[in-house]
């Protein structure tokens, strides 16, 4: 498995953990390694990059940008 795939994999398992209410971090890593038998710091490194795409989403759906176009309207 390449390191892209095994990357949509985790951020799927995090999510899905994430979806049925697990809010402890330690106990998602544990059950996302338990499930795909990955190393934990893959786990972790996959959970940052998750954090920060969705941080980067976060901020431009609060930024106050003027509208380029009237396509809205």
């Amino acid at each position: 498995m390449n390191r892209t795939n095994q990357s949509t994999i985790i951020k799927e398992a995090i999510n899905s953990y994430l979806d049925k209410g697990v809010t402890d971090k330690q106990d998602i890593y544990t059950k996302v390694v338990d499930e795909l038998g990955v190393p934990r710091p893959t786990v972790r490194r996959v959970a940052r990059d998750l954090r920060t795409e969705l941080l980067q989403k976060i901020q431009i759906l609060q930024s106050d940008m003027p509208k380029a176009s009237n396509e809205d309207e």
